[in-house]
């Protein structure tokens, strides 16, 4: 028999459904703007290692999406992501709208610094974080988790909401996982359904290029030059590039020694109409 997912969508719901849940355990929240894919699935399977309740929560985040941006063609698949999480036996679905969100009057934000301010999507994306770090807060205020669960795809935002967990005393640890990837290392992400088959034979190229320059950081190669290098194979497989830049794996600051600290590799570009993202460690 297939188990019935609970959605809650106000507040009032919320709080009701989390009086039940919190009796049967600890708690794990795995953030999510729906659209979920395999990578989004395995989040959900390590909160279940890690906790004995899980909620799964949808929110197509508007504050988080600039004017030029794919807020209204991002994919909605609700019908078929409560499905799969009801394969998962996830406890429950928080999907509230925008109107719960962000209700008419509502005037505060959380504008974050540190990592948020690195160099790197903040300087294409100027209003991202911001929009993230007031749902996540938010999200983790409404949802009272002991865990929350991200992928490291997003690897600046992962650092961004570790830090403003931390410095908001909230009472919850954030757990980031290995990106998941399809077998010719395409990160998987919900934009992937944008590319053309063309666009998608060539996407794998971000991987390769990121393994490539770790194996050659890692041989001693001087860093700035195989940047460089990656930056050009980058381009010569067909994409616009935002950025290829090694930083420090903590504080995201530029690093230009190994001897400076833990090194992760970062990418952004576009190919077609459609922009991707990937990081490795080094």
């Amino acid at each position: 028999m297939t188990h019935k997912v609970q959605v809650a969508r106000s507040i009032i719901a919320l709080d009701r459904a989390l009086t039940r849940i919190r009796r049967g355990g600890k708690v794990a929240l795995v953030p999510t703007m729906g659209a979920l894919h395999k990578g989004h699935l395995a989040l959900v399977r390590h909160a279940r290692r890690r906790a004995e309740k899980v909620i799964v929560s949808i929110f197509v985040n508007p504050a988080q999406f600039g004017p030029q941006e794919d807020l209204d063609s991002y994919p909605r698949t609700f019908a078929r992501d409560v499905a799969s999480l009801a394969k998962l036996d996830v406890d429950l679905v928080w999907a509230p709208g925008a109107d719960v969100m962000y209700p008419p009057g509502f005037a505060t934000r959380i504008v974050p610094e540190g990592a948020a301010l690195a160099g790197l999507e903040d300087r294409f994306r100027p209003h991202f974080f911001a929009g993230v770090a007031t749902v996540v807060a938010k999200l983790f205020i409404q949802c009272r988790p002991d865990f929350a669960i991200f992928g490291e795809k997003d690897y600046q935002q992962l650092q961004v909401v570790t830090r403003l967990a931390r410095d908001l005393d909230l009472p919850l640890k954030v757990v980031g996982m290995p990106t998941i990837r399809e077998p010719d290392g395409l990160a998987l992400s919900s934009r992937n359904v944008y590319l053309t088959p063309q666009e998608r034979q060539a996407a794998p190229a971000l991987f390769r290029v990121l393994t490539g320059c770790a194996e050659k950081i890692s041989s001693g190669g001087a860093i700035l030059d195989v940047v460089a290098e990656g930056g050009r194979e980058i381009a010569q497989a067909g994409f616009a590039l935002d950025y290829l830049e090694a930083r420090h794996a903590e504080t995201l600051m530029p690093i230009a020694s190994p001897q400076d600290g833990p090194i992760r590799l970062l990418v952004a570009a576009r190919i077609g109409k459609t922009r991707l993202i990937d990081n490795i460690a080094v």
